[in-house]
């Protein structure tokens, strides 16, 4: 059967694939960048909104949640309209979500509903940001690109943070995300244009793996749930142990340091052997099991150890996944990636809500071990559903 196939005209030089990769780098910031303004901002937001750490929960569960919604819309859109065009909708979506806040969140349920409205957004960048890196970085140097992408949720969530002295403790917490959306506008100027392409006819039709992939989202989302639940929990749940917040943060820290050299490192060793890229995912994910294993021992040494393992390794994966995902369905990145970060999205959603609902009617201990099984789990399925990716690209 006769099926349409894209082929890039112009190919893509050192000055546009380092443009596609600033571009991917400063998107993925600006249209994730509200939700973790928001829990940097908890207590301040909080204060006045008057709603408990449960109320932050659900907002970042349905922000997450209403993600997971929009990505196979969001990579439908992408594919139809391409990735510039996506980009810059997602980044002003965004923007928009950040002025909303500042201007018309007055309690808990506007704050989630504004959040919930802009959640399309992250979707949108993503997939955007995916297929500009597929289409302008040449194969050799995507894994690297991938990584350093996803490296830009910590450096998110450290801008998130350096808001709250600089701007939220002088001026206030809603001029705070005044500020942050303008520099969430200014990635508008970053974002490449789509390379020119030609649409061909070949004679067999590319259909994707979909089973293989829906395996890997579902590792995906038991992954995202668990090492979610550790940036949610950690300090609390080191508190509860008789730790200092002090320390607790700074093991936080240090666990997003780790996370961010991760993805980059992983990013470059999957472009020396890109066929093992999935492999590699389950061996991080085994560490992070152990490490939140680690988590249910009391002391500071288990504490440190778990933080690095299960936040540092645990959650280094989502570069790798996207890298293997796109490298064998170049024709659809963003469809093909839609499935899988539809699996990060929902366990983002339903990873800290059951996790939390499980720590209050148990204990950290109990809850901290359950979290490391489904991490397990989550690597079993990345197995499985390398295997089936295999079987396919064979076919």
């Amino acid at each position: 059967m006769m099926a349409k196939r894209t082929i890039l005209l112009r190919p893509s030089g050192p000055t546009s694939a380092f443009r596609a990769s600033a571009g991917a780098l400063t998107t993925t910031i600006a249209v994730s960048v509200p939700v973790f303004l928001v829990g940097g901002l908890a207590v301040q937001i909080g204060d006045e909104l008057h709603f408990s750490p449960a109320g932050l929960g659900l907002a970042v569960s349905a922000y997450f949640g209403a993600s997971a919604l929009a990505s196979v819309p969001a990579g439908h859109l992408v594919e139809r309209f391409g990735a510039t065009r996506v980009s810059r909708a997602g980044i002003l979506l965004a923007v928009a979500s950040l002025l909303g806040v500042a201007a018309f969140a007055r309690t808990l349920w506007s704050l989630i509903l504004i959040l919930a409205l802009g959640a399309g957004a992250n979707a949108m960048g993503q997939l955007a940001s995916n297929t500009a890196l597929s289409r302008h970085v040449p194969p050799r140097r995507q894994g690297l690109s991938f990584g350093i992408k996803q490296a830009a949720i910590p450096v998110a969530t450290l801008l998130s943070g350096a808001a709250v002295p600089v701007v939220a403790l002088t001026l206030g917490w809603r001029w705070a995300f005044v500020f942050v959306a303008g520099l969430a506008a200014s990635a508008l100027l970053l974002v490449p244009n789509d390379p020119e392409v030609a649409t061909v006819r070949s004679k067999n039709r590319a259909k994707r793996a979909t089973r293989a992939l829906v395996v890997v989202g579902v590792g995906a989302t038991l992954a995202a749930g668990s090492a979610n639940a550790l940036g949610t929990f950690l300090v609390d749940s080191a508190v509860a142990q008789g730790i200092s917040p002090g320390p607790a943060g700074l093991a936080l820290t240090l666990g997003g340091a780790v996370c961010a050299t991760s993805r980059v490192l992983g990013g470059w060793l999957a472009d020396r052997w890109p066929d093992r890229s999935i492999s590699v995912i389950s061996a991080l994910l085994l560490a992070g099991a152990l490490g939140l294993a680690l988590m249910a021992v009391p002391g500071g040494l288990p504490l440190i150890a778990g933080v690095v393992l299960g936040f540092g390794f645990g959650w280094a994966w989502p570069g790798l996944m996207n890298f293997a995902v796109v490298r064998l369905h170049p024709q659809a990145p963003a469809a093909a990636t839609s499935i899988t970060q539809t699996g990060v999205y929902a366990g983002g959603c339903l990873g800290p809500l059951g996790l939390g609902t499980l720590a209050t009617t148990t204990s950290y201990p109990t809850m901290w071990v359950v979290a490391a099984i489904a991490m397990l789990g989550a690597a079993a399925a990345m197995l499985l559903g390398s295997h089936l990716l295999r079987r396919h690209t064979a076919a």
